[in-house]
């Protein structure tokens, strides 16, 4: 039989009761609902007492099927709701799509009224299309970035796990829900509560909005030389206006010659090869999330030239832009979206 804990003291009024309402788009990421629901669920169970109700709503009202074709039964639909409830919204794959003008519309009208709202996951892009968030810190998956800087120039776009500004949060979407979650936890009733939880998940490194999503690409691609790190970061920085390797070298006191051995060496390509398959994978990026015309993408990625940038995309992925995104329309038409 399940043992259960004695409740943790809590450090506020343990009468009050807080809602979370989580608006549902279609094909929203599962983990990211279902990690910040379960740090809620234990939270109550840890206190000993319902500190936490929830409740699933969505457009339509029915029901709503996650990224991973498992449908969850709605609450309601999108209807006015309390002056005390927190809004989470749930986003996950193809977010433009989702986002329609109804849900959009509600929640400006949610905004209006005060409440709290959140974005988890890509859903930082349906607050965002809300106006939620100009002039805010903001967060969204790293998938999502580009796409998302290049629509929201008024947005205050951070690589953070989780951000909050206000009484608007966003997260990176996954176990970020967690974290964001369990600051929420420590806000409301103690930070005894949240270690609590954390470790019912088994979740011994709690991040905070300082926290970054990724590790730098250096990092990731085993590149632990520090010249050649910062070389790397810089080409990251610069995809719409390119710099040369020799200007690169020479911000890090090598040569142009020194330069492209540690690129052979440690990458097994030349700076210009690596800094080409960034720029491509942005504009990649970029056609394949957003409605930006192909000539914008080329000048976003760098390429002053249209027919440049399509012989340098056909190279590199056997097609050309044009056929990229007509492609990606295709399959989202045969899957019904």
């Amino acid at each position: 039989m399940d043992q259960l804990p004695d409740p943790v003291a809590l450090t506020a009024d343990p009468s009050r009761t807080r809602r979370f309402v989580f608006v549902l788009l279609p094909r929203f990421t599962m983990l990211c609902f279902a990690s910040a629901v379960e740090a809620l669920r234990i939270a109550n169970r840890m206190a000993g007492r319902e500190l936490y109700t929830w409740r699933l709503i969505g457009e339509g009202g029915t029901e709503m099927a996650c990224s991973a074709g498992i449908s969850f039964r709605l609450q309601g639909d999108l209807d006015e709701l309390g002056r005390d409830d927190t809004v989470m919204v749930c986003g996950g794959i193809d977010v433009q799509e989702a986002t329609t003008k109804r849900v959009v519309s509600w929640l400006r009208r949610e905004a209006r009224r005060g409440l709290p709202i959140a974005g988890l996951c890509t859903a930082g892009y349906t607050l965002a299309k809300a106006g939620l968030l100009d002039g805010k810190r903001a967060t969204i998956h790293w998938e999502n970035q580009d796409s998302f800087a290049e629509e929201f120039e008024d947005v205050l776009l951070t690589k953070a796990v989780f951000a909050v500004d206000g009484n608007r949060i966003t997260t990176a979407g996954g176990t970020a829900s967690i974290d964001m979650m369990l600051k929420i936890i420590a806000d409301d009733w103690g930070e005894d509560l949240a270690n609590a939880v954390a470790d019912q998940l088994i979740y011994s490194s709690i991040r905070t909005d300082q926290d970054t999503q990724r590790l730098s690409t250096p990092t990731r691609i085993g590149v632990r030389h520090p010249k050649l790190s910062r070389v790397i970061q810089r080409m990251e920085q610069a995809i719409e206006d390119p710099i040369s390797p020799a200007v690169l070298a020479q911000e890090v006191d090598m040569s142009t010659r020194q330069l492209e051995r540690l690129f052979r060496r440690y990458l097994s390509r030349s700076p210009k090869r690596y800094y080409m398959e960034l720029r491509l994978a942005r504009a990649r990026n970029l056609l394949m999330q957003t409605d930006m015309s192909v000539i914008n993408v080329a000048l976003a990625c760098g390429f002053t030239s249209p027919s440049h940038f399509s012989k340098c995309y056909r190279a590199h992925y056997a097609t050309t832009p044009y056929r990229e995104r007509g492609s990606h329309a295709s399959k989202d038409a045969a899957a019904g979206l």
